[in-house]
């Protein structure tokens, strides 16, 4: 997929850009580098997945990946119509415990698995004594439904790391849509979520979100001001606090300081029950907006879907 392929080049390029600037602190961490790739028709052996992981590597410019996922399970079927196609998901795990004992990555994981699959998938991993680090999820405090909270709960009891995407709706659980909770941010913060382009369907989507959840941002809005912090800060403390890693875009530097902002802190067990009371009553859950869904994909020939079963 060519958006991955750039990603990792342009990755490659900033991993440079750091290395020739060593931290003067011990105490900063060094740059975890992730990636993914691609249930595809022509991806069927399990070299081909170390192949992958190999280009990869390359394009990184790392001698290993700290993190290599299955994008999705293999949903890619074009021809399932005509009575074609199998499963090859134990195929791509093959793959992935290749990639891990040839030292090509430091941990595996998948991406878009329910629980029943990701059991599968563990299983299947432990007889290579391969261990599963990570399932990355749609998850946010209005993206609980479909299954994401069961697999976030079946993710904690066998010991898989969720990686929440979405973790702000696409912008609603920062306050952007909202004219009130706008004041609390920083004139940077408002410039970069303003200046972020998204499709005029997605705005609409997105526009229609908002007026739906003016009850919700309202509480967020007064937890955040008890506790001295921005919105964005309370989703993103709300993910933590599940026990879940949200994966948050940054654009700007003050994007960042914000995020960063929501570490160091938990919010209290009655602050959660406020937030999870007032999304039930919303009676329904985010699912993306535009072309950006939580549970499908436009995979070049029509649009494929998965469940969190």
């Amino acid at each position: 997929w060519v958006w991955i392929r750039e990603t990792e080049m342009l990755t490659k390029k900033m991993l440079s850009r750091s290395a020739s600037s060593p931290p003067n602190s011990d105490s900063v961490l060094a740059p975890v580098v992730a990636t993914k790739f691609t249930p595809s028709p022509w991806r069927n052996t399990a070299q081909s997945v170390v192949d992958a992981c190999e280009e990869s590597r390359q394009r990184l410019g790392v001698d290993q990946i700290d993190l290599y996922q299955l994008h999705m399970p293999d949903i890619v079927q074009p021809f399932k119509f005509a009575g074609l196609g199998e499963s090859k998901d134990e195929i791509y795990w093959d793959g992935l415990a290749e990639c891990y004992h040839r030292g090509l990555v430091k941990n595996v994981g998948v991406c878009n698995y329910g629980p029943t699959l990701l059991m599968k998938c563990q299983e299947h991993l432990a007889k290579r004594n391969v261990p599963l680090a990570s399932n990355q999820i749609a998850y946010s405090l209005i993206g609980r439904h479909n299954g994401a909270q069961e697999t976030l709960d079946k993710c904690n009891e066998l010991g898989i790391k969720v990686l929440a995407f979405f973790p702000f709706a696409m912008g609603l659980l920062t306050g952007k849509y909202t004219s009130n909770s706008i004041k609390s941010m920083s004139e940077d913060t408002i410039t970069s979520l303003v200046s972020n382009k998204k499709t005029k369907l997605e705005e609409r989507e997105l526009k229609d979100y908002a007026k739906r959840i003016s009850s919700l941002m309202a509480v967020m809005e007064s937890i955040a001001q008890n506790n001295g912090k921005t919105i964005a800060q309370v989703a993103l403390n709300y993910i933590v606090c599940k026990g879940a890693i949200p994966i948050p875009g940054a654009r700007t530097e003050a994007q960042l300081k914000d995020n960063i902002g929501a570490m160091g802190w938990r919010l209290t067990e009655d602050e959660i029950s406020m937030l999870e009371l007032e999304t039930e009553k919303l009676e329904f859950g985010f699912e993306g907006a535009g072309f950006k869904r939580t549970s499908e994909k436009f995979v070049g020939y029509g649009v494929e879907k998965w469940k969190l079963d």
